[in-house]
């Protein structure tokens, strides 16, 4: 053997053992991470002084890798009204309102005129819980029956949130701030934070509660949160629909403000728990309630995502948001404004969070033949001024359902596994997994077909609509995922079980089944 191969041998088998190095890190990484989020699932990092500035990240949790991702980054080209603006980072307008100086804090905001709402984000805010007025929030359904709505909802006195600032400079030839002086001022939260038609809109108080302190006075900390976390305000917190405008904005707001890793989410609410909180936990490191902290906290990265009312699933609803779904793929070689991936994305993300299959082709369906999954509306206890009864969509839904199952057990031509989605009796995990497997998807009009956001791109929606429920939620967002969408219109809330079978039977056909 000659010097020149045995000098090529040593080469490669040091690299050998680096590579085997990088994968003992890796998985050893894996499995501590593992390890210590299902010991701290309800835990956030923190610090009982200020002195850990760089802690380790293996308290957040990786973004996973999903097929229709496409990039964040800061485009001022972004079009007025153009689909990107709606569904991605249309927040183009950049507001620095406490530019970063020295050690101190800093704060600024993302507007979009497209959505007219704003992400805010800010270093070394201080939130003391003691100065918002609500209730505790996180407790059991069954301990707060009969509490009203107002007393979830938060009031914020003045200091409420406060950020370090240095006042005793200016900034840019802008006038300088006084100790305590708001931060922001009315007239910027009337342009930038809009009140809408939005009664009582939390984030524009909350926002409104924020004062700039010394170094001195904000050093008053009984905890830092040292990792990025998310401050949300939610209203109809048991309702699906609604949930997922504040699961997307939340996801917005994390990308948007170009976190590295999923953050931690505070509630600065005092709703009591519920199912969809499975979900939260799947999406983001943590959670937890703000009064649940034992007094002042000090965030060293906190990002405020817009109510779920300023979304675009909602803001959609009026029918002005022409947008169809497309591939990332298709997108990324030619781009066009009237086309979205956005919705695929996040879908995919909900996926992955719960550890399912993610990939740009249709999931492979369980043995032979198609899922056709019925989603039930069933009773069930959603909130603590709700009675336990769901009003009904469609009046003969169980007869609806033992004639399809019926006909799909006598169909010859292939196999029809028809599921029967009782969703609320399901966990969030279950339940996505079902809109995953399924061809298609049944449903009289209701919240729960929102979980169609994460079906995959060939599943075809059949919804049923009574003459009293004639709303487009689920019509829009399958049109804006690229979906298959049919409807039958009923003139009241009965349903003709052989109307429905024909329907799908000439879906199914299309299928090649």
């Amino acid at each position: 053997m000659n010097k020149k191969t045995s000098k090529l041998i040593k080469i490669l088998l040091s690299l050998f053992a680096l590579n085997l190095f990088s994968l003992y890190l890796y998985f050893s990484h894996s499995h501590s991470h593992s390890q210590h989020h299902n010991q701290n699932q309800d835990r956030l990092p923190f610090t009982e002084t200020h002195f850990q500035l760089h802690p380790p990240h293996h308290f957040s949790k990786a973004w996973p890798i999903i097929p229709s991702y496409l990039p964040w980054s800061q485009n001022p080209n972004v079009g007025y009204r153009s689909c990107e603006a709606f569904f991605g980072n249309g927040f183009s307008t950049h507001l620095d309102l406490l530019p970063a100086a020295g050690s101190g804090g800093w704060f600024r905001c993302y507007y979009s005129e497209t959505l007219g709402s704003s992400i805010c984000e800010g270093g070394k805010v201080k939130m003391d819980n003691q100065k918002i007025k609500m209730s505790r929030g996180g407790e059991k359904l069954e301990v707060v029956m009969g509490r009203a709505d107002e007393e979830e909802l938060p009031t914020f006195e003045n200091g409420a949130f406060q950020v370090e600032g240095d006042v005793k400079s200016g900034f840019k030839g802008r006038r300088r701030k006084r100790e305590g002086e708001k931060l922001m001022s009315d007239e910027f939260i009337d342009k930038y934070v809009p009140q809408a038609d939005i009664l009582k809109h939390t984030m524009r108080e909350l926002l409104g509660s924020i004062r700039i302190v010394d170094a001195k006075e904000f050093d008053d900390c009984d905890q830092w949160v040292e990792e990025p976390t998310l401050l949300v305000t939610r209203y109809e917190y048991a309702n699906l629909f609604h949930t997922m405008t504040d699961w997307y904005n939340a996801y917005i707001s994390s990308r948007v403000t170009g976190l590295p890793n999923r953050p931690h989410v505070v509630f600065v609410d005092g709703h009591c728990t519920t199912q969809l909180e499975e979900t939260w936990d799947a999406l983001f490191s943590s959670f937890r309630y703000a009064k649940n902290f034992s007094g002042p906290v000090c965030f060293r990265h906190a990002i405020f995502s817009p109510l779920g009312y300023e979304n675009v699933l909602f803001k959609g609803l009026r029918g002005d948001v022409d947008c169809h779904g497309a591939t990332a793929h298709d997108l990324w070689q030619n781009p066009d404004d009237k086309k979205t991936a956005r919705l695929s994305e996040f879908g995919e993300m909900i996926r992955a969070a719960f550890g399912l299959q993610v990939n740009r082709h249709r999931t492979e369906k369980p043995g032979s033949g198609h899922n056709v999954l019925f989603v039930r509306r069933e009773d069930y206890l959603a909130h603590p001024r709700h009675g336990g009864k769901v009003e009904s969509r469609l009046s003969n839904e169980q007869e609806v359902f033992d004639s399809l199952q019926s006909w799909a057990s006598n169909y010859l031509d292939c196999k029809i596994n028809l599921v029967n989605g009782l969703f609320a009796h399901m966990a969030m995990k279950e339940q996505v997994r079902a809109i995953q497997d399924a061809s298609v998807i049944i449903s009289a009009h209701g919240a729960g077909l929102t979980h169609i956001v994460s079906a995959t791109a060939k599943t075809v929606i059949l919804e049923i609509v009574s003459s009293q429920f004639r709303r487009p939620h689920f019509e829009y967002i399958s049109k804006w995922k690229g979906l298959e969408y049919h409807a039958i219109y009923l003139d009241g809330s009965y349903a003709k079980p052989t109307d429905v079978i024909d329907k799908l039977s000439h879906i199914i056909r299309n299928l090649g089944c």
